[in-house]
């Protein structure tokens, strides 16, 4: 048996960008940073950041779009996904990224009052896709 299976949780990068497939189907990309800290054998600590490619599909899409905005705690449940195109110039181009399967929203800062001067709590969601065609892809 084989397993592809990706759990990251950290903060979202840049505001998520929303686009439709031909299908009228929603896809949305946007990037997450992950760091691990560690001691190093000079008893220094030391830390390194990662960013990771995501792509959703669906109400998944449309709800991350919605709700989350840059520094967004976000955990993402997904497989990792190699894809390749050829840029205008010619040249062969590969993204590595995560297809999120499922989400949930991390906690918000609660720094903002909603509509009715209430500090908003949060926004917490959990969803699942089915299964994603090919043909629904752009690219």
């Amino acid at each position: 048996m084989f397993i592809n299976k990706a759990f990251i949780y950290g903060n979202i990068t840049k505001d998520p960008e929303l686009k439709a497939l031909p299908s009228g189907s929603n896809v949305c990309n946007f990037s997450i940073a992950t760091n691990r800290i560690w001691t190093g054998k000079d008893g220094k600590k030391a830390e390194e950041a990662q960013f990771h490619n995501i792509v959703c599909f669906g109400k998944t899409a449309e709800n991350v779009h919605q709700y989350m905005r840059k520094g967004s705690s976000i955990f993402v449940e997904g497989r990792i996904q190699t894809r390749s195109w050829e840029a205008k110039d010619g040249s062969k181009r590969y993204i590595t990224e995560i297809v999120a399967e499922q989400v949930q929203f991390g906690p918000k800062k609660v720094d903002r009052t909603n509509d009715n001067g209430q500090d908003d709590v949060g926004y917490r969601s959990t969803t699942q896709e089915s299964e994603i065609q090919a043909e629904d892809l752009p690219f």
